[in-house]
């Protein structure tokens, strides 16, 4: 059984760093890429950020570039967002999820690509 836990959220003030995990088991995520959205209250779930798990090639939406880095740990099944700069807006749950990427050559950005996912960490940037 898959499964995803997000540790790591937390509070911070504007210009402040998190950094989020994300712990994978219960299978091998060699086929799959691993990503990071969040969810504001009110608003639909957004992409963040995404790793494919073999190649390493990383997708980053333009609201977060520069600021957030994206990083894995093929041995321990680890899964990290570095996240520098931070903004009220960026306020949200954060969810870890993975995508199975057998047979595309792109990273997934769309949630219903993913089929597994965490149960979320609270992230909240105050001004």
């Amino acid at each position: 059984q898959v499964q995803l836990v997000e540790s790591g959220g937390g509070s911070v003030q504007a210009g402040g760093s998190l950094r989020l995990s994300c712990a994978a088991s219960g299978r091998t995520f060699s086929s799959y890429a691993m990503g990071w959205f969040r969810q504001a209250p009110g608003k639909e779930r957004e992409f963040v950020q995404a790793i494919r798990w073999s190649e390493g090639n990383i997708y980053t939406a333009d609201s977060v570039k520069g600021r957030f880095t994206i990083s894995r740990d093929n041995v321990k099944n680890l899964m990290y967002l570095q996240m520098n700069s931070l903004k009220p807006e960026d306020t949200a749950v954060y969810y870890c999820a993975a995508a199975p990427t057998a047979g595309i050559i792109y990273i997934p950005t769309r949630a219903y690509q993913y089929n597994f996912w965490g149960q979320g960490t609270q992230v909240t940037v105050s001004s």
